[in-house]
């Protein structure tokens, strides 16, 4: 009777495993890293100064202000003035002015590259959040199966002390007392390793979430398996439509056809207007001289840019092109990773993981009752516990494929 109420127990806490009250929703995580994490912080300082170049761009260049000193008869400054009517002190401005449509285009220009910082910030953002994910999920998979390893010592122990009643009395041998008290090395060791992996990841969680390292550990929530998305298709267009990689180079693209159009425009002159009051004392009338130039462009130098940004157009469409396949072709893998952990995680629950524990509860009555060896019964044990943490892995490898989807797609999956 012994035996079966340890096993009763047992699936008692299978059912009951990870269950914490400190535990700490994903979602409040995600909402910390968007305010914390200075990857994310950082990235969208660059997006918002970048929105200042268009105005930047579509300004006029800077006016020029002149002071001119024309001597006679000595070059000391004003040698002749009172005595000359071609001495004179001048007061004069001068303004550039581009060709027409430079400056909208120069200005649409500069407002597509802040249009681009915006959309690589939000694939820095998306980027970070996918990594919170993942190692709140891994978090979330060694705390499952730390209890389950726990848990699996201590039925080991009262195993372990089964086997020593018996061997005391004569019905088991000292190999089975050993090979017990082995298995339980191997769980501790296992144990063991999983507070180092933990470590780790509350280490890359941490700093994600831009906590101090000394800050209190996330301790995560069990895992609850989510629906896996219905259609493919509908996926696969969410990721060229809602894909932040996929949305930079499309604003890439539009980018280099208005750096384009304004290489062009680099072929039309640019103008300039200058404006001269000349005082020549007051016994001699004052001169004034406007000047109205035309800058003609190098039509080498100008050449040699269109070529420049004819290139970098059809560049950005090829990456463009390529972008949105590598995000399809992932979709697609992710999506295979996702459907085939699921049914895995299907064929654990209602089949491997109950059809061993009725081997290892049948296994442990038998032993009891001296009608079968010990060495089935800890390999029936061996065989649950690799079982259970399978089933676990594989929950966590799937709900991480599902947050890769969520960053691929920008869609939140329920």
């Amino acid at each position: 009777m012994k035996g079966v109420c340890v096993s009763i127990l047992w699936v008692a806490g299978v059912c009951l495993y990870g269950q914490t009250s400190a535990s700490t929703p994903l979602a409040s995580l995600l909402d910390e890293a968007r305010r914390n994490n200075p990857e994310i912080r950082a990235s969208m300082h660059g997006a918002q100064a970048a929105t200042h170049g268009a105005k930047q761009a579509s300004a006029l260049p800077e006016t020029q202000l002149m002071v001119q000193n024309l001597s006679v008869g000595s070059p000391k400054p004003l040698a002749g003035y009172t005595n000359s009517d071609f001495a004179y002190i001048g007061l004069g401005v001068a303004q550039e002015f581009p060709g027409p449509g430079k400056r909208g285009l120069r200005s649409q220009v500069a407002s597509a590259q802040a249009d681009v910082m915006m959309a690589q910030s939000e694939s820095v953002s998306r980027i970070v959040l996918e990594q919170v994910k993942t190692a709140y999920f891994k978090l979330a998979y060694l705390q499952a199966t730390l209890e389950t390893l726990q848990r699996d010592d201590k039925l080991l122990g009262e195993i372990e002390q089964i086997t020593e009643s018996r061997y005391r009395v004569g019905r088991g041998n000292q190999q089975e007392v050993l090979k017990a008290q082995l298995q339980h090395t191997k769980i501790l060791q296992d144990i063991s390793m999983h507070h180092r992996e933990q470590a780790e990841s509350q280490i890359l969680l941490k700093r994600m979430l831009g906590r101090t390292q000394d800050s209190q550990d996330v301790i995560p929530e069990p895992l609850q398996q989510r629906p896996l998305p219905p259609s493919l298709g509908d996926l696969q267009r969410q990721a060229t439509q809602g894909n932040a990689e996929v949305k930079t180079r499309e604003l890439a693209l539009r980018k280099t056809q208005l750096q384009t159009q304004l290489a062009h425009k680099e072929f039309s002159p640019d103008f300039g207007l200058q404006y001269m009051y000349q005082n020549t004392d007051r016994k001699f009338r004052d001169y004034y001289m406007l000047t109205f130039s035309v800058t003609l462009p190098n039509r080498g130098r100008r050449n040699a840019e269109l070529a420049e940004a004819s290139g970098m157009q059809k560049a950005a469409a090829s990456e463009l092109e390529a972008e949105i396949q590598r995000r399809s072709a992932e979709i697609n893998e992710q999506y295979v990773i996702a459907s085939t952990a699921a049914e895995q995680l299907r064929i654990y629950r209602e089949g491997l993981i109950p059809q061993a524990d009725a081997t290892f509860r049948a296994g442990l009555a038998a032993y009891q009752s001296n009608r079968l060896e010990f060495e089935p019964v800890l390999s029936s044990f061996r065989d649950l516990l690799d079982f259970q943490e399978q089933y676990e892995r594989q929950l966590s490898e799937y709900e991480t494929a599902l947050a890769r989807i969520e960053s691929l797609t920008g869609v939140t999956l329920p």
